[in-house]
Parts: structure tokens; sequence; C-alpha cells
């Protein structure tokens, strides 16, 4: 199928990430970002539980603008925005280092919005009012994370070290979610729990009895990451988001926008390095001329720029397949996720060098997005593991063909 022009993006679609470039350069510039995350070494690394950098006046500024309604289908109270549209202020929010539960947000969002109108659902209903009502919640201004990872670090859509027993048409939850992003700044988790029947999702409240966050001590400054624990935790029916065993096909289904998220974030913090350190080329000069003159300079800059622009065009691609396209956009979702992986590391890398002595400074921001960058990279598989699942879905494709 062909895609529509410029991927979709209209002019709904450019007041969105216009809108966010502008209140998140008046609101969240690297000044502010610096005194949040950056103010001394010692705070951000030495203290005995790391900081969670949380801005709660500008959540709510955000919540005003509807950023977490954005993906939130209009019968949830939400905007209903198509994915170009999320993965353009993805990509604002990643130029902008934002700390904030943004970004976990929308990836819970993505589940939900899968496990609402999901292909699971029976025959006589329309929709998971469970769901819905989760949807709401996050429409109305409270952030949720994903709690799905397993302490080994799996993203596979049968992991999870959370283990489901029913009890009075809900559950109750044992084990450990690792690897939960902006767990701190949440007020409910989307879990993922291995019930007798197989994988099923749940909506906890972080204030659940049973429920404890245990922080981890991560080397990105703009978030926080944590395991979290269920001690015989029950929730009722009403927080049943996919029953055992939809709870896989939910995940596998929103794979494709939690991909593009994640990828969209690396191209807007990728773009902040190529344009810093680009300008840092123009003034700082060496041999009497500004050392962007230099071959040696010059030419790295240009490749950063190439990596940038491939990476957002897969990622601009694999939002459009998710509008237009879903059969094609998990391919183009790991493709983007793949590349964006890629054109982060080596614009990090190319930050850091080109800013000679000052870029392995504390007092130069390019660690910031440094460390971004590389949480980012890994974050739901690198660009290696996106490569091999990317073979293994052409293999079974090819498979499913040549049987027909």
């Amino acid at each position: 199928m062909a895609q529509p022009k410029d991927f979709g993006f209209g002019s709904e679609e450019q007041m969105v990430r216009d809108l966010a470039r502008k209140f998140l350069k008046e609101n969240a510039g690297i000044e502010t970002l610096r005194t949040m995350v950056a103010r001394d070494h010692k705070t951000a690394y030495e203290s005995e539980v790391q900081p969670a950098a949380y801005d709660a006046r500008l959540w709510k500024q955000i919540v005003e603008l509807g950023w977490p309604a954005l993906a939130v289908p209009e019968d949830a109270g939400g905007v209903g925005m198509k994915m170009i549209a999320v993965a353009a202020l993805a990509e604002e929010v990643g130029r902008a280092a934002l700390p904030s539960a943004l970004i976990a947000t929308l990836i819970a969002t993505a589940v939900l919005r899968e496990a609402a109108h999901g292909r699971w659902i029976s025959s006589g209903q329309s929709s998971s009012p469970s769901a819905l009502a989760a949807l709401e919640q996050i429409a109305a201004g409270a952030p949720a994370t994903l709690a799905w990872a397993t302490v080994d670090g799996a993203w596979d859509r049968d992991a999870s070290d959370v283990g489901a027993r029913p009890s009075e048409g809900g559950a109750i939850l044992n084990g450990t979610a690792a690897f939960v992003q902006d767990a701190r700044k949440v007020d409910a988790f989307v879990v993922a729990a291995r019930a007798k029947e197989g994988v099923a999702l749940y909506f906890v409240r972080k204030d659940t009895p049973g429920v404890t966050v245990h922080p981890d001590q991560i080397v990105d400054l703009t978030r926080d990451q944590a395991r979290v624990t269920f001690e015989d935790v029950r929730v009722g029916a009403e927080a049943v988001i996919a029953p055992p065993p939809h709870g896989a096909a939910v995940l596998a289904a929103a794979m494709p926008a939690i991909l593009t998220i994640v990828a969209a974030d690396l191209c807007g913090a990728a773009e902040w390095q190529l344009a810093t350190t680009t300008e840092y080329a123009r003034v700082r000069t060496q041999f009497d001329h500004p050392i962007g003159f230099f071959q040696a300079v010059k030419h790295p800059i240009v490749n950063m720029m190439i990596d940038v622009d491939r990476a957002r065009s897969l990622t601009y691609a694999a939002a459009c397949a998710i509008d237009t396209d879903p059969k094609d956009a998990e391919r183009l979702a790991r493709m983007a996720k793949a590349a964006a992986s890629d054109a982060a590391a080596f614009c990090s890398d190319r930050s850091v060098q080109l800013h000679g002595g000052i870029g392995f400074t504390w007092e130069c921001d390019v660690h910031i997005y440094f460390k971004r960058q590389k949480h980012n990279q890994f974050l739901y598989g690198d660009s290696a593991y996106q490569r091999a699942s990317l073979a293994a879905l052409i293999d079974t494709a090819s498979e499913t063909s040549s049987r027909r």
C-alpha cells in the first residue's frame, strides 16, 4: 500500500510540532534542563537514592496543552490524533531531553489503545471498558508507564516475571517488573503478568497495597527507572485490561508504536546534538579558522546530518504505517528503531569528540544528551536486536507466502 504524501503529516500535525517546539524552548530550555538534572555530579550520582527530576508545574502545563490525551481515542475523552502527530511530539520531547513521564505515558497509551479496540475483543463487544477507563485517567492528566520487562531485560510478548492467579473476577499479582521507565513520576502501571492461560494486562495504581518501587541507579539524568515489586497485590475485574492469554497479542500489536515513539525521541535528541555541534564548529577557532573549516570536522558533521535524516525518514514512515498500513508497521518500526539507535550512537560520539577538551566535562551540556541517547539506544532493544527481529519477521513472512 502506497503511503500518503509527506507521511500524512498535515497542518494539524505541524501545529502540534510547532507548538511543542515553542513551548519547550520557552519553558524547558537547556538552562532549565541543566538546573533540573545536572546541577552537580555528587547530587546526580552519589546520592543514596538517585534524584528523579520532575517539575509538577511543567507537567500541569503539559496536561493543559493536551499532550497526554493526544493519542487517547475520542471515546475515552482524548484527542485521538494519528500516530504521525505522536511521533512529532515525541521528537520535540527528545530535542529538549525533557525530564517528564510524557514518553512513558505515550507508550502506556499505545498499549491501552490496542487493548481498548484490539482484535482480541470478542464479537458483540466494540471495546474494552477497563482499557477505556484507564485511558480516561491518562487523558485527565494521570501519568502511567508500562511494567513489562523481566529482570533479564526481555521485552518479548510472552515474557514476564510477574505472576497472576485468578481471584474474584480479578487477580492477585506477585513478582517483579524490571526496567520500568519513570516509575517514580507516574500514578499507575500497565502490568504484564503471566497467568496459567498466558499473559494478561492489568492497570494497577501505584498506591495499591503491595506495590513497591525500587529505584535504579542509571546513567541517564533526564528520567528515572525502577524495579516494581508486587506482593499479593489484589486487583479487581475493573483493572483487567486484557485477560489471559490476550495480553501477549496486545503487546505485540502495540510494539510498532512503542518502537516508533522511542525512535522519534532518539531522532529529536540527535538533531539537538547535530545543531549544537555545528554551532560550536562555527564559533570555535583554531589556526585562524573556525574548526568547521577543516574537513576532519566538516565531514563528520555532514555524516551526522545524513544519519539523522535517514532515521527520521524511517521513523515517520513507521508512524505513517501505523496510521495507514498496520500490516507493514512492525517492519518499518524495527527499521526505524535500529537506524535511530545507530544515529544516536554516532551523533553522541561525534558531539563529544568535536567539542574537544570541554566535550568530556560536566560543564558541557552534551553529556546530558549523550546519556539520554545511550539509555534510549537499548530501550526495547538496540539496533542489533532490532535487525535480528526484523530478519526473523521477514523469514516468517517468506515462509507464509511460500505456503500460499
